[in-house]
Formats: C-alpha cells, sequence, structure tokens
C-alpha cells in the first residue's frame, strides 16, 4: 500500500531578510542572524531552487534570505512559495530589512513601514549629460516622452500597494518600540538638513523606492521623491530605498494568484543604516565611495532595530494566532506617523 505523502508543514510568519555576512550565528551579523539567535530558528530545511536554506523554530516562525538583488529575491520568494514541504496558505509575510533613508522623511536607525512599494528600474533612461536643460532627470517613465509626464499609467509590476489597515495595525502595534541609537549617530546627525533626520531613531509610516541599481546624491534623491508620488497618485511618501522588495512582492503577487498565499498578509519594514545622499560639506561620488555595509554609520543599530521592531509583530501574531489565522488584523483608525 502506497505511504501518504507528509503533511505540509503549517507556517505562521515568514520573516524576509536579504543578506548574511557570513555564518547565520555566531559571527558578525547580517539581516538574519539576529532571528536565528534570538528567535532560535535552529530546523534547516535546504531551499536548492534558492539561495538559501529555510529557518524555522517549532512555534511556526520561518526565516529566509533572498540574496542580494531583486532577481534574487524574486527566485527565492518563487522557490519558497511552490516548496510543497510548506504550507503558506495563512501565513503572513514580514520583509525585514535595512534600507537608504530620505534624510527629508527619516533618521537613521530608525523603522518605516511601507504602505506603498514603487520600482525604480522600469523607464527609460538617458544619460544626465544628453537630457534637454528643463529636464530634472534623464528617467522617463515607459510610454511618456519626458520626465513624470501625465497621465501616469504604471506598467504591471511597477505599483505594489500594500495592505494598508495592516501596515496600519502593524504601526500602531510598534510604534513605541525603544530604538537602539549609539553616540555615533548622536555625532553624526548634524551633517545632514532637516528635522527629520536629526531625530533619535523612531518607528514611521513611510514609502520605498525599489530598484536593484544602488543609486545615490542628493539629485537622485529629489528624482525618487517625485517618482514615489507620481505612480501612487500622490499618496506614497518617499521614505526608504531598497534593492529587493519589487522582485520579492512580484512574486508573492503571482503566489498569490495560484491560492499559494495571502496578499493580504504581506507587510514591508526596513530600517535605515544610511542616507541615499551626501552629508553637507561633501560631493556625492565621495560619499559613494564611502556606502559600504561595514561603513554605514547605522549598520549595527539598523540591524537591531529591524528585529526589535519587527519581532513585536512576529511575537503577536504567533503568541495569538487563534486570533490572527483567519482573520487579518488591522488598526482601529488611520494611523499618523
Amino acid at each position: 500500500m502506497a505511504q501518504a505523502p507528509p503533511r505540509p508543514i503549517s507556517v505562521k510568519v515568514v520573516v524576509v531578510t536579504t543578506f548574511e555576512v557570513g555564518n547565520d550565528t555566531g559571527d558578525v551579523p547580517g539581516e538574519l542572524q539576529h532571528w536565528v539567535e534570538l528567535d532560535h530558528l535552529n530546523q534547516i530545511y535546504p531551499l536548492p531552487a534558492g539561495y538559501h536554506a529555510v529557518r524555522m523554530n517549532g512555534d511556526g516562525e520561518m526565516a529566509i534570505v533572498t540574496g542580494v538583488g531583486a532577481s534574487h529575491a524574486a527566485a527565492t520568494i518563487m522557490a519558497l512559495g511552490l516548496d510543497p514541504r510548506f504550507d503558506l496558505s495563512h501565513a503572513y509575510w514580514l520583509i525585514a530589512a535595512i534600507a537608504g533613508g530620505n534624510p527629508q522623511q527619516i533618521s537613521r536607525g530608525s523603522a518605516a513601514w511601507a504602505r506603498w512599494v514603487v520600482d525604480g528600474d522600469l523607464a527609460y533612461e538617458i544619460d544626465p549629460r544628453e537630457i534637454p536643460k528643463d529636464w530634472s532627470t534623464g528617467y522617463v517613465p515607459f510610454g511618456k516622452n519626458r520626465p513624470f509626464e501625465e497621465p501616469v499609467k504604471p506598467m504591471a509590476g511597477q505599483v505594489y500597494a500594500l495592505n494598508q489597515e495592516l501596515a496600519n495595525w502593524a504601526f500602531d502595534m510598534t510604534r513605541a518600540t525603544p530604538l537602539e541609537d549609539i553616540p555615533q549617530l548622536k555625532a553624526a546627525r548634524s551633517s545632514f538638513d532637516g528635522e527629520a533626520a536629526n531625530r533619535p531613531p523612531f518607528v514611521t509610516l513611510g514609502d520605498e523606492l525599489s530598484a536593484s541599481t544602488y543609486w545615490h546624491g542628493k539629485l537622485m534623491d529629489a528624482w525618487a521623491a517625485r517618482w514615489v508620488p507620481y505612480f501612487t497618485g500622490g499618496k506614497g511618501v518617499f521614505a526608504t530605498t531598497a534593492m529587493e522588495d519589487s522582485g520579492a512582492l512580484q512574486s508573492l503577487q503571482f503566489l498569490a494568484n495560484a491560492g499559494r498565499v495571502d496578499w493580504l498578509r504581506v507587510m514591508v519594514l526596513r530600517t535605515v543604516s544610511n542616507f541615499d545622499q551626501q552629508p553637507n560639506g561633501m560631493d556625492a561620488a565621495t560619499s559613494l565611495a564611502m556606502q559600504r555595509t561595514d561603513r554605514y554609520a547605522a549598520y549595527l543599530p539598523s540591524l537591531e532595530n529591524a528585529y526589535r521592531v519587527g519581532h513585536v509583530i512576529v511575537n503577536e501574531l504567533v503568541s495569538h494566532w487563534p486570533q490572527y489565522e483567519d482573520s487579518v488584523p488591522k488598526a482601529p483608525q488611520p494611523m499618523k506617523p
């Protein structure tokens, strides 16, 4: 008599990280390490079709590493989503990773819950040395003849509207979370203008531009600050920049279409390790040369704060699973940062 296939493992929460520096435990941390060590994710499942093995604990919490860039993220999320070993039909997805930040909206070490993620790669591009004098950028939306031309016509996969009620709930749950601040951050705050940039780390609502190109500089920041509201009908506010989430969210949308995951259970949390532009008194090229992970002023605080804020949500979901298994939470009223 044929033996019945094993029952898929029920997953409650998937924590999505994008890189790890070395080993998963015991050395200089990347985005995964705090989750593995503090949440005891000791069960390892190889994922040959993805970037990195899957890690779990006995409470239904899972964490993965996608690899850097949209293509790595898309492939790894799809590999996991189609893996027959796991039942992800009720799982909540928490992208918890570090990011660049817009100093007009957020400070280093801070955490932003996104309600919109906009792709920054899908576009026409002209070298800035050849753009017309009245253009602010060489990036032009597909199907348009000049930057920010109306009416807006996003391509499929260019704009991701997340479950805003879930994002508001997550923000409400975590807005008072104490965040790590260090003397290095305090000393560096005065090098950028703006009230937000000079605040100690805080939790906020803020939207993301996702692009695999690592861009940098005040002029590029000005482009991003217009690109996000342009594609969201003025609703999105550019706070963070990252390299993976357009790919991860595209795969999650496709998996939702196939009934493998629930799109309404997807959350994006990014914590700011560095700013997306040069400080006062420095040019963009010199600043870019300093943009290496081990040189980010808020690298370790951003890792710590991604875990601190994200863990509040993971712990709430896992600890009260009967409440959230069939009912997606939402804030009682619209939240203000």
